[in-house]
């Protein structure tokens, strides 16, 4: 992590190929343009049920938020979305590689980041990257780079939070690059350094007096 560099990057969806190259894990990620929102309801329907998708995904964009948007209907029956929490990806593992395969997708957005074999053996032979959301609480702030909703589909089956919401988006973000496209990660590169140096913090210390539960494995120890 000695050579971590980080830039701000504005990038328009559809993303194209050159503009993946240039990511490095560590960037900060805007994004104006389309992009549309599809979890695991929509990966069910699409990759285990075999459904025919309600838009064609690759036309609309190729860049999948995996969130839940907090939406509203307004006067004149259209929508409005003032909020997107994004979701733990990790859980749609299984479905990745059918999905690339499917949708034409090149970003993936979401919390938490997938497993580091993931990004070697489904997201770098199809050319994709990982994005993650920053922190937690930043919903509302990603909302204010929301402009329209362009289109719902499967909202009735699905509900709010598992439909797909087409967005049309200005300056959204900000997203962490996690994964580039050599499957390098952002946080499996941090938890190596941290591990490297965690014994460290604890040297010339005294056992502690007392012990959490779950620290220890001796009933006759105390606990609190």
């Amino acid at each position: 992590m000695s050579n971590f560099r980080q830039k701000i990057v504005r990038l328009q969806a559809p993303v194209s190929d050159s503009d993946l190259k240039q990511l490095e894990i560590g960037d900060v990620v805007y994004f104006d343009g389309v992009i549309y929102t599809g979890r695991e309801g929509v990966y069910r329907k699409i990759v285990d049920e075999q459904l025919t998708p309600p838009l064609d995904l690759s036309k609309t964009s190729n860049v999948n938020f995996h969130c839940s948007p907090a939406a509203a209907v307004q006067a004149d029956g259209s929508y409005t979305v003032g909020a997107v929490t994004a979701t733990a990806s990790f859980r749609f593992s299984k479905w990745m590689q059918k999905w690339f395969d499917i949708s034409g997708c090149k970003v993936v957005i979401g919390k938490g980041g997938m497993p580091v074999e993931d990004y070697s053996q489904v997201f770098v032979p199809t050319g994709a990257v990982y994005l993650t959301t920053v922190g937690y609480g930043t919903g509302a702030l990603l909302g204010r780079g929301i402009k329209q909703v362009l289109d719902v589909h499967w909202l009735e089956e699905l509900g709010i939070a598992q439909a797909i919401w087409v967005l049309d988006v200005a300056e959204f973000g900000p997203f962490l690059v996690e994964s580039d496209l050599d499957g390098n990660s952002l946080f499996e590169q941090s938890n190596r350094a941290i591990d490297e140096n965690i014994e460290s913090l604890y040297k010339g210390l005294k056992e502690p007096a007392l012990r959490r539960f779950g620290e220890t494995t001796q009933r006759t120890d105390e606990v609190i």
